[in-house]
């Protein structure tokens, strides 16, 4: 499975299978919709993509997706290299490779998927809070309120109400999709997310973020 379907070479061996195959039987290339509903969490695993459509939907099952959200876009068309999505690889190792620094996209910017306000959404309602903010509202919680989950790096971890944050960004990115729908799938209505460090390595995993609490 891979989060994203965008016009690339996959690494993975089950999607290059697919695309050889293609080639023996002439067709010159694969094209194909994100697997999930327009706006909402994009899928890691090929039971989201059933729980999201149906059985009655093929899936080809290539195992849990490896780095969970989408890969960066950066348009090289202009002339500068333009970051259109952050991704799991970051912009200081982008800029190595492009021997450039990326700038900002502007009012006009090339359209990109996953660039809209509100993306990547949970049917939850997702809050995004600092680590002082969150200890105080759970200071003032019942541990056994309904309808809440919390996700966060330094919340007590043994807190009923607590899935814990891995400290490293990629671990975050690779689980971050599975676990808003697990929420979703607990029939949460409210997810309070400790915002990540405002650090290179954590921009993919707050863009998706950010994007996910816009949704209301």
């Amino acid at each position: 499975m891979a989060a994203d379907a965008g016009a690339a070479q996959p690494a993975h061996p089950v999607a290059r299978a697919l695309l050889a195959r293609c080639a023996e039987l002439g067709v010159a290339g694969l094209a194909a919709p994100s697997a999930n509903r327009f706006g909402r969490v994009s899928p890691t695993t090929a039971e989201h993509v059933r729980d999201e459509f149906g059985e009655a939907l093929w899936v080809l099952d290539g195992g849990r997706c490896e780095l969970g959200i989408e890969s960066a876009i950066v348009d090289c068309s202009q002339p500068v290299p333009v970051l259109l999505r952050p991704g799991v690889v970051d912009r200081e190792a982008l800029e190595r490779a492009l021997g450039a620094a990326l700038v900002e996209p502007g009012a006009h910017a090339t359209a990109a998927p996953g660039t809209l306000a509100s993306h990547y959404a949970p049917r939850a309602t997702v809050r995004l809070m600092s680590s002082d903010e969150l200890g105080t509202a759970l200071g003032v919680l019942p541990a056994t309120m309904q309808g809440l989950a919390v996700y966060s790096r330094t919340a007590p971890r043994r807190h009923p109400l607590v899935r814990a944050m891995p400290d490293d960004p990629r671990a975050v990115a690779q689980e971050l999709f599975a676990v808003l729908r697990g929420f979703d799938a607990q029939g949460v209505k409210l997810i309070w997310v400790e915002q990540p460090p405002d650090t290179p390595e954590w921009e993919g995993v707050n863009d998706r973020l950010q994007r996910a609490a816009s949704h209301r």
